[in-house]
């Protein structure tokens, strides 16, 4: 295999990446030990984030060809990539990480192809996780129908009542 097909590879697999991910954080890593990087791996990894040191050539071809536009002025210095169907997860593990160690920083990202600076990403990593939010849509769905419920009962229940009451005379009477 020739250099070029070996590198054109590389830019289809950074492609697929960026087609399959939602949230993409691009970041600067020095100044990293090598116990800080592999703890930040064992992170993401865990929250399912696929996390790689990319030449910025190879990452900025693969965005060229996906008409991602932006990105070029991100792509100075050594970069990490962390790509994840998740756009929360990557965003926070890396948000929080930054914030505990100084010499790590946020460069930029892209969300559903669109590029974003630090401070969006920073803004996203506030975001409660996809399940929460899920749990909050559900239970806000759920309100009204248990609300209905209760209504539709209602007439239901005082009916109940009603003939215990009668039950209650006849009983009396006989």
């Amino acid at each position: 295999m020739s250099r070029f097909e070996e590198k054109q590879k590389v830019v289809e697999d950074i492609k697929t990446k960026f087609q399959n991910s939602t949230g993409v954080v691009l970041a600067d890593y020095r100044g990293l030990t090598v116990t800080q990087v592999t703890d930040l791996r064992a992170q993401l990894r865990e929250a399912g984030v696929e996390y790689r040191v990319l030449k910025n050539t190879m990452v900025r071809r693969a965005a060229d060809e996906l008409g991602i536009e932006g990105l070029d002025e991100f792509l100075k210095g050594p970069t990490a990539v962390a790509f994840s169907a998740d756009p929360v997860a990557p965003a926070k593990i890396l948000s929080e990480f930054s914030r505990k160690n100084k010499n790590f920083a946020i460069k930029a990202g892209v969300l559903e192809g669109k590029v974003i600076n630090s401070d969006k990403i920073k803004d996203l990593a506030s975001l409660p996780s996809r399940e929460v939010l899920l749990a909050q849509v559900l239970a806000g769905i759920q309100a009204p129908l248990q609300g209905m419920v209760n209504v539709l009962q209602g007439p239901i229940r005082k009916m109940g009542y009603a003939l215990e009451e009668v039950r209650k005379l006849k009983e009396a009477q006989a």
